[in-house]
């Protein structure tokens, strides 16, 4: 099971590269800048425990097929609010105590956490009425 998760992040990192850097770079556009890439537990600690603003947690994986389907779809919804809510995005392989502490079982694990509590969640996949939903209730609209 290490040897997998280790040929896992091996594999991957190639592809991650580019977006794991681009977590914290400064976007232009609402999209960029409303969506991150959890860097380690002091990252998340800074931008999702601490965050003024409520922020949706997307616990994935690279080798997770329903996550590849709704984080593209969750993207893009959290960016249509215009930066009312923040979307963090935590690699489980990478950040396996995160998913320990957040009690994450399955992927896609998706929690909702306004000043530092979570108030809300999600495992599998949801269609777009249902994560609008899922966000209004959130952000309280």
């Amino acid at each position: 099971m290490a040897q997998r998760l280790a040929l896992q992040r091996l594999l991957s990192i190639p592809a991650r590269g580019p977006l794991a850097s681009h977590g914290r770079a400064f976007g232009t556009s609402a999209g960029r800048r409303s969506t991150f890439n959890v860097q380690d537990g002091s990252d998340f600690q800074d931008r999702v425990v601490n965050s003024p603003k409520p922020v949706v947690v997307d616990f994935h994986a690279q080798w997770c097929g329903p996550c590849k389907i709704l984080g593209p779809r969750l993207e893009k919804l959290v960016a249509k609010q215009e930066g009312k809510v923040l979307m963090a995005k935590v690699d489980i392989d990478d950040h396996t105590d995160l998913a320990i502490e957040y009690e994450v079982s399955a992927v896609p694990t998706v929690l909702a956490m306004k000043n530092g509590d979570v108030v809300d969640k999600f495992v599998g996949i949801k269609d777009e009425d249902q994560l609008e939903a899922f966000l209004k209730k959130l952000i309280g609209a």
